[in-house]
């Protein structure tokens, strides 16, 4: 099987330098939305270009919410019908798996989907429900234990097809200097958002401080909660050794993992049930060699091996939490020998030529 073509619902507004050349030479994009709209603005419009079937579905479907994923699966389907293509694969149960069922029902083409966090776990107004989604496709992959016995529970008829493949790491990390900071650093990266949890860090911080530990904490990435962040670290006066240090490049991210001591990602589940399932930060920081603390949430438990690699704690927890981080920091030599075990850990369990051959024989399988 060669390379597969790769198509994107969405233009991206600017393209990440981390983004491999290759991939995004090799990514196809639909039409913008303008562009479909007025495709099928009318019957007219339509005839000629799409088959009868389809024009009366969308005819049919109106002005209904999720009427552009319609569009898009008449789109695209016709395209890869001409292409040869009988099977497509997606990424999260949002809009990409959508488009697919549309497909599925316009074009005969099978799909399949993996399921990520708060595409399955988040509840929406959306007509085609996660059910509908998983009932029509060929097979679900989830990316932990844990989401796949949540999706077993919301779908127990559909329980031969749903499987788990643990999100793949590849070890493309910057050769780690072994010179650490000193004072010595924690680091945390994600996006400023409630699930998170990055107010219990900053709360931990303070304990830290209080108990006469010298440290740097540097939280990397942006977010709608940066003021209410900011206002905290000033409130609690940790200015001087807490610092918000934005959305960075990846390199940049990786030399930041290199120089610190732990990595701590304090994730809750918010109000609305989203959470974190299987944070590919974590994974970044084990490949970074660095022990991780972090909550006994969703999957962390199966990323994390308490005592071994790191540290769990209860979410919400400040004083767990620095209880956890002060013992890393109080023995750094116990520190750097759980971020090596860490990393052998996740190199035999997440090794991504293992998780692509797993997905590629259960694709191989669905033709």
């Amino acid at each position: 099987m060669g390379a597969m073509p790769i198509w994107s619902l969405r233009y991206p507004d600017d393209f990440s330098e981390d983004c491999p050349v290759e991939l995004a030479a090799r990514t196809r994009y639909l039409p913008d939305r303008d562009q479909l709209k007025q495709m099928f603005c009318s019957t007219r419009a339509m005839l000629g270009d799409f088959p009868l079937s389809v024009i009366w579905q969308v005819k049919r479907w109106g002005e209904k919410k999720g009427k552009y994923r319609l569009y898009e699966a008449a789109w695209l389907g016709r395209e890869l019908k001409e292409q040869g293509i009988t099977h497509v694969h997606t990424h999260f149960a949002g809009i990409g798996a959508r488009t697919a069922w549309w497909m599925s029902k316009f074009y005969g083409i099978s799909y399949s989907f993996t399921g990520h966090a708060n595409d399955m776990f988040c509840s929406n107004d959306d007509p085609l429900l996660l059910q509908d989604l998983v009932d029509q496709s060929s097979f679900v992959v989830t990316v932990s234990d844990f989401s796949r016995e949540w999706l077993l529970i919301q779908c127990p008829d559909s329980s031969a097809k749903i499987h788990r493949i643990y999100n793949g790491m590849e070890s493309r990390c910057l050769p780690a200097s072994g010179a650490k900071t000193l004072p010595p650093k924690i680091v945390s990266v994600g996006r400023l958002i409630t699930k998170k949890g990055f107010q219990y860090l900053v709360e931990a911080c303070a304990l830290l401080r209080d108990s006469g530990l010298d440290f740097h904490c540097e939280i990397i990435g942006n977010g709608p909660l940066e003021d209410d962040l900011r206002y905290q670290i000033q409130q609690l006066r940790l200015d001087d050794c807490v610092e918000l240090a934005g959305a960075l490049p990846w390199q940049e991210v990786n030399s930041r993992l290199n120089a610190s001591s732990v990595f701590v990602l304090p994730c809750v589940s918010d109000d609305g049930g989203g959470m974190d399932n299987l944070p590919t930060v974590i994974l970044e920081a084990m490949n970074a060699a660095l022990p991780v603390v972090s909550t006994r949430l969703a999957a962390v438990p199966e990323m994390v091996d308490e005592g071994i690699t790191g540290f769990l704690v209860d979410e919400c927890d400040a004083s767990a939490l620095a209880d956890a981080v002060g013992h890393i920091l109080k023995m750094p030599d116990c520190g750097q020998a759980i971020g090596r075990a860490g990393k052998d850990y996740a190199e035999k369990k997440f090794s991504v030529v293992q998780t692509v051959s797993s997905l590629m024989s259960l694709i191989k399988q669905s033709l």
